[in-house]
């Protein structure tokens, strides 16, 4: 066999295995718990090095916003796509978010760390949220919610030393976070979670 036909069967399993190590992880998202839901403990080991309210991110127009504004109100994090089967919860959390934003507020981050779902600009994530679900609750920049570069509020919702208690990371598109009024992580729930599943609606006291 010459070493050109070698090199191109070579080549053709290494990318047979990408695609199988991509499908394994899809599959492993489809049947994992999509409805898992994690609460912080009655008490903590130890306290929190930091608080919601020590970060600030950019708004999807580029401009910085203190995250200490939402004190006094329950925060509901979230890592969104605009090319994911749970894309359509936008229009769940945008009602959730007019029916209660005296209280609860919502925030979005767009993300495009799984299957390549999220792969727009900022100014195009922000023309397909509000053309598409009409989207009013605040979105921020595209960042990195896993791996190597991941944003510094999401490194703080995932390390116990930072935030408590929790170490579970996004494992696919629209994973929820809840802060306190006080700026502590409480809560953590899967992507299936919507605003009307009861240990959501517990957690948020409505």
């Amino acid at each position: 066999m010459r070493r050109s036909t070698k090199f191109t069967l070579a080549a053709a399993a290494v990318v047979i295995l990408i695609s199988t190590m991509s499908f394994s992880r899809l599959i492993k998202h489809v049947f994992s718990d999509k409805e898992e839901a994690l609460s912080a403990p009655t008490t903590l080991e130890a306290a929190p090095a930091k608080s919601l309210y020590d970060f600030t991110v950019n708004s999807l127009t580029g401009q910085p916003v203190a995250l200490s504004q939402y004190k006094g109100k329950k925060v509901v994090i979230i890592n969104t796509a605009s090319k994911c089967g749970y894309t359509p919860q936008y229009a769940d959390w945008e009602a959730f978010y007019e029916a209660h934003k005296d209280k609860v507020v919502v925030l979005g981050f767009p993300a495009n760390n799984f299957a390549n779902q999220e792969s727009g600009s900022n100014q195009e994530i922000a023309s397909f949220c509000q053309k598409n679900y009409g989207v009013t609750f605040p979105m921020f920049e595209k960042v990195d919610v896993v791996g190597t570069n991941q944003a510094p509020l999401y490194k703080w919702l995932t390390t116990k030393s930072l935030n408590g208690w929790n170490e579970q990371a996004p494992g696919w598109n629209f994973c929820k976070y809840v802060v306190d009024e006080t700026g502590k992580l409480t809560h953590f729930f899967a992507s299936g979670v919507k605003p009307n599943d009861p240990a959501f609606k517990k957690a948020i006291g409505i």
